[in-house]
C-alpha cells in the first residue's frame, strides 16, 4: 500500500476544499494542478497573477494554445466566461482583497501563520520574495501546499520559520503528502491524514507540535 498522497492526489484533496463559485489564485509549482481537479459540475474562478480570471486545466496534449500560459509559464486553458486583464488590474484585484483564497508553495511555514517561501539562506542566485508577498497578504484565506520535508529531509512545519519571511499571521491551511494541517497559533491542529500516515509516523516526520482532535 502506497503511504501518503501522490502530487495528483494530493491537487484533488485540496480542490475538494473549494467551495464553488469562489476566486483563488494559483502559485508556482504544486499549486498549479489544482486546476486539473475541479469536477466538471462545480465552478471556481482560478486566478493567475499574470492576468487571467477563469484559468482552467492544462491543455490535452497537442492543444496548447501559445498565448495562454499561467503565472508558472505553463500552458493552460480558459473556462467559458474567463477574462483577460491588465498586470496592473490584476493586482489591484490582489491587494484590493478579493480573492477568497490563495494557494502558494512553501519552504516553511509556523503554527502562528508565518510563511517562508522565497529565499533559502545561503542559496546562490534567485531574485525577490515578488508577487508571494501580495497574496499572503491579500486572501481572505492563504493555503499552503507543499511537500513535508525538504531533500535533506528537514520538516517544513516548524515552530518558528528561520528563512526570510514572505508574510506573517496568514496561513490557515497547509497541505503535504502527509496530511491537512490548521494554523492554531501554537501548534498544528491535524485535520486529515493521508492514506497509511499515523500519527506516530506524523510525529517523527513534523517539527512543530501537532494536535489531533
Amino acid at each position: 500500500m502506497n503511504k501518503g498522497w501522490s502530487d495528483d492526489e494530493l491537487a484533488r484533496r485540496v480542490a475538494a476544499d473549494l467551495p464553488p463559485w469562489s476566486v483563488v489564485n494559483l502559485g508556482i509549482g504544486l499549486p498549479v494542478l489544482v486546476a486539473n481537479h475541479i469536477p466538471a459540475d462545480k465552478t471556481v474562478f482560478f486566478h493567475s497573477e499574470n492576468g487571467i480570471i477563469g484559468l482552467g486545466a492544462a491543455p490535452e496534449p497537442g492543444r496548447a494554445d501559445p498565448d495562454v500560459v499561467n503565472a508558472a509559464k505553463k500552458h493552460a486553458t480558459l473556462i467559458p466566461g474567463a477574462a483577460i486583464v491588465h498586470h496592473a488590474d490584476s493586482f489591484a484585484l490582489i491587494r484590493g482583497g478579493r480573492l477568497d483564497y490563495s494557494i502558494l508553495g512553501g519552504l516553511q511555514v509556523a503554527p502562528n501563520g508565518d510563511i517562508a517561501n522565497w529565499k533559502v539562506p545561503g542559496q546562490k542566485g534567485g531574485g525577490g520574495v515578488g508577487g508571494a508577498m501580495d497574496l499572503a497578504v491579500g486572501a481572505r484565506n492563504v493555503l499552503v501546499m507543499m511537500r513535508h520535508q525538504d531533500k535533506a529531509g528537514a520538516s517544513k512545519l516548524v515552530t518558528s520559520c528561520t528563512f526570510p519571511l514572505t508574510a506573517v499571521n496568514t496561513v490557515t491551511r497547509v497541505y503535504t503528502e502527509l496530511g491537512v494541517f490548521e494554523c492554531a497559533g501554537d501548534a498544528f491542529i491535524v485535520r486529515d491524514c493521508a492514506p497509511g500516515i499515523g500519527r506516530d509516523e506524523l510525529a517523527q516526520r513534523t517539527d512543530a507540535a501537532l494536535r489531533f482532535p
